[in-house]
């Protein structure tokens, strides 16, 4: 009996040190090496956190660009989709309705040209960045609304498109609320 009880005795302890101290420590150490220091990337505006760099949020005012929906009303205790499956009719009339909210604030566009990141959550509900495509069909409302020329629109997405990583990985893409602060600043 001693033979297995105390080496297992010995090898629960060591795995409680490793698992539940040494382990924690290291990963709050790499934390707190990373930007934000493990508190998440803010962003700044004259001084003040206007938001964080990896966590959508919501803009309704049709003055700005608009995010993905969130599955979880931009709440960041508790990401998450709706876990509900193409064909399920709830969801299905979630995405509709989301397409004639659209439709009504950007009555230049057709159906067809929304793309599908601007009407279907991401699978956290926090995603903070929008296509290319889906900023560039904004630009019209955006522009009357601001007593803007579309050029003027189109270049600021150029300037705060983000390109694939390595140029292969990923999309290019747009932080919103980063466009939306260039925004402000014109």
């Amino acid at each position: 009996m001693k033979t297995y009880i105390l080496p297992s005795l010995k090898l629960t302890g060591i795995l409680i040190i490793i698992c539940a101290v040494i382990y924690p420590l290291l990963i709050a150490g790499i934390a707190k090496a990373s930007p934000g220091g493990g508190k998440g990337q803010t962003i700044e505006v004259n001084g003040k956190v206007v938001g964080y760099e990896n966590i959508g949020q919501n803009f309704t005012q049709d003055k700005y660009f608009q995010g993905r929906p969130s599955a979880v009303n931009y709440n960041a205790a508790g990401s998450g989709g709706s876990n509900k499956g193409g064909s399920n009719s709830d969801y299905l009339a979630t995405v509709q309705s989301r397409i004639d909210t659209f439709l009504v604030h950007n009555p230049t566009i057709k159906k067809s040209e929304i793309p599908t990141d601007l009407v279907t959550a991401s699978g956290s509900g926090l995603d903070p960045n929008i296509s290319v495509q889906a900023a560039k069909v904004q630009v019209t409302r955006i522009a009357k609304i601001r007593n803007k020329s579309e050029k003027v629109i189109y270049d600021l997405i150029e300037k705060n498109t983000e390109k694939p990583l390595l140029g292969l990985f990923g999309p290019e893409k747009l932080n919103v609320l980063k466009l939306n602060i260039a925004l402000n600043a014109l």
